[in-house]
């Protein structure tokens, strides 16, 4: 296994062994993968990772203290905040700088006045943005269910929280590392580097000076850092030295903002060995290990996972989500798309394909996939 992969299984603290049997329906997920793609990968020497996406996104409304907590709760060895910055340079967690459908902005009429249209990163969008308001204003707003229609249960829980600060967050992931008695990690993404700094309020800055006033910039650090945008991660290596594990996100089509190379082209194995120079694993649209068929049934795997493991890269892709309509067709359980289906065999089947963790808005079902597959 290549050094820096050991490096980076090394700094997140091992969980117990799982006692649970593998079930039928497991063993079958399992057999599928290894038929897909030959030799299953074991990813031996190190464990695969789970990582809350937006926290516990499938049971509380994302990005809150209260659905990290209960990720982390849940057995998440990470926990991801999305980061932008309010009109005061404060790194907030939001998944979009528009908050119209994550907080209740749109009830608030001394807010009113605010709601207008940008261009974010070439597109037009009309709603209210976080860098116009200050940290004050925005913690007089409260969390949202940002999809109720799929997620209704979680609107149970609208109105009940603030939008937290990215240092709430690290207070929160010392915290309940200590009660745990385990380590938690917390994986921020920087959302949209370059319109921020074109807005004169830079993400790099206050995120790299927020790490290590916590002590949390070092490569045996539990810090993932992600991006979208290759450039940005570039910077944050070479000019700010940012020495935790950088993850470059990648899309199954299209190109990050204002750079002329595809995706397509960074997953190339030259694009891989080139991304090995600044950034120590890629965050894949799991279509790009696994792609669909045209019937929605999943494909052949890719090389993807081969090709990144041969320069040192670790993988995580994103998003695991347990509704019917967020699965592949023959791991749907009903015609309702909101209704649970097979959600742990498809990520048996991913980590069986050897990835080294996985985003998931259940973060107990990705720790359970976990057991299972590691019994098998």
């Amino acid at each position: 296994m290549p050094t820096r992969r050991a490096v980076l299984g090394a700094s997140v603290a091992a969980a117990a062994a799982s006692p649970f049997v593998v079930s039928g329906t497991a063993q079958a997920a399992t057999g599928a993968a290894q038929a897909g793609s030959g030799p299953a990968h074991t990813n031996k020497g190190h464990r695969s990772l789970v990582i809350g996406h937006r926290g516990a996104a499938g049971y509380r409304p994302e990005h809150t203290l209260a659905s990290y907590e209960l990720a982390a709760r849940m057995g998440a060895d990470f926990i991801e905040p999305d980061l932008v910055s309010t009109k005061d340079h404060v790194l907030v967690a939001r998944h979009e700088p528009e908050i119209g459908g994550t907080t209740d902005v749109a009830n608030r009429p001394e807010f009113a006045d605010r709601r207008r249209t940008v261009l974010l990163d070439g597109v037009s969008v009309t709603g209210w943005f976080t860098h116009d308001f200050t940290l004050a204003e925005l913690k007089t707003l409260r969390a949202v269910e940002r999809l109720p229609a799929v997620r209704q249960r979680n609107t149970l829980y609208n109105g009940l929280f603030q939008v937290p600060t990215f240092q709430e967050v690290l207070d929160l992931r010392a915290l309940l590392s200590r009660e745990l008695d385990r380590t938690i990690g917390v994986y921020p993404e920087t959302k949209h580097p370059t319109y921020f700094r074109a807005l004169g309020l830079p993400l790099e800055e206050p995120l790299v000076a927020t790490l290590r006033r916590n002590g949390l910039d070092d490569k045996h650090s539990p810090v993932f850092v992600q991006s979208f945008e290759a450039v940005n991660l570039r910077d944050l290596d070479q000019n700010f030295k940012l020495r935790v594990p950088k993850v470059f996100l990648t899309a199954a089509a299209g190109t990050p903002f204002n750079d002329p190379r595809t995706y397509a082209d960074y997953t190339t194995p030259a694009g891989l060995a080139e991304l090995a120079t600044f950034v120590d694993g890629i965050g894949p649209d799991k279509a790009q290990i696994i792609p669909r068929n045209a019937d929605g049934t999943l494909g052949t795997p890719t090389s993807l996972v081969g090709d990144a493991h041969a320069v040192g890269l670790v993988l995580h892709p994103y998003t695991f989500r347990a509704e019917n309509q967020f699965l592949p067709a023959e791991l749907r359980v009903t015609a309702d798309p909101n209704a649970y289906g097979k959600a742990i065999d498809e990520q048996i089947i991913f980590l069986a394909a050897g990835i080294d963790g996985l985003f998931t808005d259940q973060a107990d079902i990705g720790v359970l996939a976990r057991q299972l597959h590691e019994a098998a």
